[in-house]
Formats: structure tokens, C-alpha cells, sequence
């Protein structure tokens, strides 16, 4: 077994090692399925009603069953839990593909096929972070390049997964795809069954309800929401990310039809979007060597940078601007993610880490039909400008706006301390905030501003 030291690279770390080729496999397989789903549905029906119906029956069912998804991933052991959404996901894909091989497909089966797989997604996502704090457990000071390399594993997905559905469909077929997509998925289960997470290898943060605690899923959907509440750092920073969401969504609504009308045809939105997948890799890449003292407050005005495409938009910008600017936006979600998910984790007491985490992808995932059903609206009412103005505007001052909230000033994170191994008594509570604390930011780590250090369970951070 290996031991973690400061200078040990998570991927030296067997569990670790498996989990990230896992949920590599994971995330690349939920990144065909959008492309290949939707042009295979179009083939069947040509119907514009029942390719929404099969993607709101995956992205409904996936959204409703967030908070549960988290209860149930608190509850249950993390590995097994992750083994069975792989596998449900496996399955699902499978009748998929034995339904566009067949002579007559039914739309039926394949819409119930993906809401299953919805649920089992909600699982996956939830459950997440527990993962790569148990496989990188004797360190929070490691977990910051874990979750970079997570960002980087999701942003070549992403960049890639439409490309590789494209190209699978045109060499093989819709019903092939979805075969290599449960193959895939039946590969990232069988990697889960290799992992070997110890028992005690999760408490960290002070946890003290572990797994399987004998209660209802009311009871512990209350209690994550409470973990939430108690921290203004995290809800007013999951209002920036959901403001960030849709405003996102404004802008990918309308981007392609400013596109096609006045910026010389499809291709140059394809350009914008391509920056964007290569600032947001880039941005993961960052984040694996950067160490902000503030990892909230840096993050959430990073955000902020989404306004300049927003205004290049607005202004009527050439597409090199557009480009540049819409890279360098999807750049700092890149560097946010794992430098939040790195705060979180050294935060949050273990026991409840999925239901927080289920509890940020909601509001995130909530945001994003928001901007997607306002975005014509505000069009048609005002015209081309007005609604990229707006939005400029909102997701500038929002995520500035959380520097003005005291726990996102004043959680620090001491990554010296972090890489050491956690203690295994729950460190005594810091002192609580004085009035001066803010007058003299030097003296922080003495007047009470929340710095997590190893196994530090704080008082209190995805876009």
C-alpha cells in the first residue's frame, strides 16, 4: 500500500489510479450520450416533440432525484454505490442499443431506459467527491491536484464526446454507439470492483454519523440541508453559481442565432464553442498547481469573468474577440471546479459530503432550463443587446457581490498544514470571529477566520 506524503501525485495512489480511469470511462460515456441520443431520435421519429420528451425523461428524472441521490450515497457504502449506478448505466444504454439494432424501435422503451439512467447519473454525480476524498484520504494538501486532474478527465470528455459520437454514428450506427457506451460504463464498474477503500479511510472534517446510520431519508435530506445553511460561504457562493448557469444558457441559446445572422454562419460559433472546451481544460490544468489562500472568494470572482463574452455579445464584437473572450471565460470555470470541490472536501464533515454535493448540482442544474426558456422570450421583447447586457450585468455583480459575505472573505485554506496526515482526535475549535478580524486581515489565523488545516472541520464552497 502506498504511503501519502506532501510530495506523493494522487495517480501513485492505486485507488486513486482506479477511480480516475473510472470515472474517466463515466464521464466519457455520458458525454456521447447527448449527441447520439438526440440524432438518433430525429432519425426514428423526425419529431421535435418526442426528441424533448426523451431528454427531459433523462435530465428531469436526473434533477428530481438529486437530493435523494445524495441521502442514498451518505447512507450506503461509496464504492458500492458508484458500482451500481455504473451498472444501472450499463444496462439502460444496453436496451438502447437493442432497440436502435431492431427492425422497429420503440420511443417508449428508450425514454424509460433514460430516465432510469437519469436516476443512476444523479447517484454518480452525488457521489463524486466521497469518492476522491476516500481514495486520497491521509491528505487534503493532494486532493487539489485529484480534483484538477477530475477537471481535466471531464473537460477532454466533454471536448471530445460529441466528436467521438459523430464519428461512430457515421462509421457504424446509432444502436452501435450506445453498445460502446454500455461497454463502457460496464468497464468503469469493473475498475470500481478493483478499488479497495479502507474501512476509516473517510473520516476526515470530524465526521461523526458514518454510513448506514438507521434514520429516514427525510431525516438526512434535512440534515445535508442543513449542513448547506449553516455556511453562508456555501449557499450565497451556489446563488453566484446558479446565476453563472443561467446566464450561461442565455448566452448558449442565443449565441448560435447572433451566429448564423450576422457573424458569418455556423462556423464561427463552432469556433467560440471550441475556445471554450480549450479554456476549460486549460483552466483544470491551472488549477492542479495554483493555491489561493481565499479558494471561494478567488474562484467566484473568477466566475465573473463569464460577463466579457456576455458584453463582446452585446457590442457586437468581431469573432476573434468572441473567441478569445469565451475561452477565457470557460478558463476560469475550469480553475473554479476543482479549487471549490478541493474546499469543500477539506470543509464538510464526510458523513454528509454527497448531500451537499447533491445539493449544489440541484441548484446548478435547476438554473440552467431558466436561461434556455427566458432567453427567446427576452429576445423577442427587446431585442438582440439587451438580453447579453442584462446578463453582463447580473453574473458580474453576483459573483463579485459574494466578497461582500463574511464567510467567503474569511475561508482560508493552509495547504502546508493540509498535506500533513489528518490527526485522528477532532482538532479543537477555533475561537470564534472578533470584530477586528477584518481590520487586520494579517492577524486572520489568530482572531478567528475559518482556515482549514488537515482533518479541520470548519464553521461554515461549483459552478
Amino acid at each position: 500500500m502506498t504511503v501519502m506524503t506532501a510530495t506523493t501525485h494522487p495517480l501513485r495512489l492505486r485507488n486513486f489510479r482506479l477511480l480516475f480511469v473510472s470515472r474517466t470511462m463515466s464521464t466519457l460515456s455520458d458525454a456521447l450520450v447527448p449527441t447520439a441520443l438526440s440524432l438518433a431520435i430525429v432519425h426514428v421519429t423526425g419529431s421535435a416533440t418526442m426528441l424533448a420528451v426523451v431528454l427531459g425523461c433523462a435530465l428531469g428524472t436526473r434533477l428530481v432525484l438529486l437530493p435523494v441521490a445524495g441521502a442514498v450515497a451518505d447512507r450506503f457504502d461509496t464504492r458500492k454505490v458508484a458500482l451500481v449506478a455504473d451498472l444501472t448505466r450499463m444496462v439502460t444504454q444496453a436496451v438502447v442499443a437493442v432497440e436502435l439494432l431492431g427492425d422497429d424501435p420503440s420511443v417508449v422503451v428508450i425514454a424509460v431506459a433514460q430516465a432510469v439512467a437519469g436516476a443512476a447519473s444523479a447517484v454518480g454525480l452525488s457521489n463524486l467527491s466521497p469518492l476522491v476524498t476516500k481514495s486520497v484520504p491521509a491528505s487534503g494538501g493532494q486532493r487539489i491536484k485529484a480534483n484538477s486532474l477530475m477537471g481535466v478527465a471531464k473537460s477532454v470528455s466533454l471536448l471530445a464526446g460529441p466528436a467521438l459520437a459523430g464519428a461512430l454514428i457515421f462509421a457504424v450506427g446509432f444502436g452501435w454507439v450506445f453498445v460502446a457506451d454500455a461497454t463502457a460504463f460496464g468497464v468503469s464498474a469493473t475498475l470500481m470492483l478493483l478499488i479497495r477503500l479502507e474501512e476509516g479511510a473517510d473520516e476526515t472534517n470530524g465526521s461523526t454519523a458514518g454510513p448506514g446510520a438507521r434514520r429516514s431519508i427525510r431525516a438526512d435530506l434535512s440534515e445535508g440541508f442543513k449542513e448547506v445553511r449553516a455556511r453562508d460561504w456555501y449557499w450565497t457562493s451556489l446563488i453566484a453559481h446558479a446565476v453563472w448557469n443561467f446566464v450561461a444558457n442565455v448566452l448558449l441559446t442565443l449565441g448560435p442565432l447572433i451566429a448564423v445572422k450576422r457573424l458569418g454562419g455556423e462556423g464561427s460559433w463552432v469556433a467560440v464553442t471550441q475556445a471554450g472546451g480549450v479554456g476549460l481544460l486549460l483552466g483544470s490544468l491551472v488549477s492542479g498547481w495554483a493555491r489561493p489562500k481565499r479558494p471561494v472568494l478567488v474562484g467566484n470572482i473568477a466566475l465573473a469573468t463569464y460577463a466579457l463574452p456576455l458584453t463582446l455579445f452585446a457590442v457586437g464584437a468581431p469573432v476573434p474577440l468572441l473567441v478569445a473572450g469565451y475561452g477565457i471565460a470557460l478558463a476560469a470555470l475550469g480553475f473554479l471546479n476543482p479549487t471549490w470541490d478541493t474546499a469543500v472536501q477539506a470543509v464538510i464533515p464526510q458523513s454528509t459530503l454527497a448531500r451537499v454535493s447533491s445539493y449544489d448540482w440541484l441548484v446548478s442544474l435547476a438554473a440552467q432550463p431558466l436561461g434556455v426558456i427566458l432567453a427567446p422570450v427576452a429576445l423577442s421583447l427587446w431585442g438582440e443587446r439587451v438580453p447579453f447586457a442584462a446578463a453582463a450585468v447580473l453574473v458580474a455583480v453576483v459573483c463579485v457581490g459574494t466578497a461582500a459575505v463574511p464567510g467567503v472573505r474569511r475561508l482560508r485554506l493552509d495547504y502546508a498544514a493540509l498535506a500533513q496526515p489528518a490527526p485522528t482526535a477532532e482538532p479543537a475549535p477555533q475561537p470564534a470571529p472578533r470584530p477586528e478580524a477584518e481590520a487586520a486581515p494579517e492577524a486572520e489565523a489568530e482572531t478567528g477566520a475559518e482556515t482549514v488545516r488537515s482533518g479541520g472541520k470548519g464553521a461554515g464552497a461549483t459552478a
